[in-house]
């Protein structure tokens, strides 16, 4: 007699739970919040993630956005059992639409409207790596864990983690990084370049706060013109580049062109402050 193979329960975890946020003094929070499964992101998480991205996007309170985990984890990765085995087993279309749920987030995320943080306090593995490039700054606690864990459960790192490894590390780095399936930790990470900074976890969350409170004072239409700048240019030729970069400082200007133009009055007229040295008073307006 045949066996019958049941098909996996669906989990009875509430979709708008799998996400947290605040908003406190400019800074918005946002956690991944599944603890007890490490922050693996599921379909329902992935759904949460760009309703919550929706949200905060425009609000007029929020100028950064802090992206971390709740408990001791920052993302394992893909949940092996709701992302794969659940969706796959619904065929190709539960496959395509869960890619598109997670790819779609994290694309939205690489080109926020704000400065994006990722605060990685815990584990961060495999389909993690995806958020954690589309974060334009990164700082890791050194007891974090990274991995690209694909190799040793018989597959390779996609989600574009491939990609993320080779744009961040060296060829050597990232080779080793994929085949061996080792872990490494926050201040190797920092040192390889997946991460800015690593420094301890007691430490974290104020070094954050710092540097999302430089960005809070600096000019918005500059800093999103500038991370996607830095973003865009690193695949063009130098003359690519050259009149890409023209041009966006162009439309930068036409949306804010009386900041520039303040900036430039209280360093040359005003000498309130030196532009080598910190930013420009963003509170004030430039006079006709």
């Amino acid at each position: 007699m045949n066996e019958v193979v049941q098909p996996p329960k669906p989990s009875d975890e509430r979709e708008e739970d799998t996400v947290a946020f605040h908003v406190e003094a400019g800074i918005a929070w946002v956690k991944f919040n599944r603890p007890n499964k490490r922050n693996a992101m599921s379909p329902k998480l992935n759904r949460q993630m760009m309703r919550v991205l929706n949200e905060l996007e425009f609000r007029e309170d929020v100028g950064v956005l802090v992206l971390s985990g709740e408990g001791s984890a920052w993302s394992a990765g893909m949940d092996l059992k709701e992302y794969f085995r659940e969706t796959e087993a619904k065929g190709l279309a539960g496959t395509r639409g869960a890619q598109r749920e997670s790819y779609g987030w994290w694309r939205r995320l690489r080109w926020y409207q704000k400065p994006t943080i990722a605060m990685v306090n815990g584990w961060c593995f495999g389909g993690g790596y995806g958020p954690l490039f589309a974060c334009d700054l990164a700082f890791a606690a050194e007891e974090a864990k990274f991995g690209l864990s694909e190799i040793n459960w018989g597959i390779l790192p996609g989600g574009g983690a491939t990609k993320v490894a080779t744009e961040l590390l060296s060829f050597r780095k990232a080779m080793y990084h994929a085949l061996m399936g080792e872990n490494i930790d926050g201040k190797t990470a920092a040192d390889w370049g997946l991460v800015n900074e690593a420094l301890p976890l007691a430490k974290l969350e104020a070094r954050v706060t710092e540097v999302a409170n430089v960005l809070l004072a600096k000019n918005p239409v500059a800093l999103k013109a500038t991370k996607d700048a830095v973003r865009r240019v690193g695949i063009m030729t130098y003359d690519e580049a050259e009149d890409y970069l023209i041009r966006a400082q162009e439309a930068a200007n036409s949306f804010d062109n009386e900041g520039r133009k303040e900036g430039i009055k209280q360093f040359i007229d005003d000498k309130t402050y030196k532009p080598g040295l910190g930013a420009y008073d963003k509170s004030k307006s430039a006079k006709a």
